[in-house]
């Protein structure tokens, strides 16, 4: 070590942590920093945090963005609904919204952006379809599942059957 060298007290308080062992096992030692590959950005850290915590940010966004945002999630939200006169009123709810924000006035010269109306059908007809395939799943789930425990009883019996026999000419 240099003889020049004045140990600071960060440099001090680390060296000891060190030594006592409080810095062992900490989560992602002697791994890169998860950031290292991602172009450096002024709002790092908030994005971190988002990233993190999971944030839903759509509360802070332009309400146009905010529509666009959900038609986007509209099949993820729709896909546990269970009634199909519920997903209507999603989707007529959401266009409802979206023909009253074009009615705001536009702030600047510029055109605004707008978010599309969904067609009620089509994304009712996306529904069934997705409802259709995971009800099939189910089922074939189900069956699979009845078929294993036939298979089992099936088993149980032959086993069953075979003991008694052997019992029978054992005793």
């Amino acid at each position: 070590m240099d003889p020049h060298h004045v140990e600071t007290i960060a440099e001090r308080r680390i060296r000891e942590a060190q030594e006592r062992g409080e810095l062992d096992n900490l989560p992602g030692a002697g791994k890169p920093l998860p950031s290292l590959d991602r172009p450096y950005h002024e709002d790092w850290w908030i994005n971190g945090l988002i990233e993190r915590e999971q944030l839903d940010l759509t509360g802070a966004m332009n309400p146009t963005m905010a529509l666009r945002k959900e038609a986007h999630d509209m099949p993820a939200t729709l896909r546990d609904v269970p009634r199909e006169e519920s997903v209507r009123a999603i989707v007529e709810d959401y266009n409802r919204r979206v023909k009253l924000d074009r009615l705001r006035p536009a702030a600047g010269p510029q055109m605004p952006p707008i978010a599309k109306v969904l067609d009620v059908e089509e994304t009712v007809a996306v529904w069934r379809e997705h409802r259709r395939q995971v009800e099939e799943q189910a089922r074939a789930r189900a069956e699979d599942e009845r078929r294993g425990w036939e298979q089992a009883e099936a088993e149980r019996r032959a086993a069953v059957w075979w003991r008694r026999l052997l019992r029978t000419y054992r005793g």
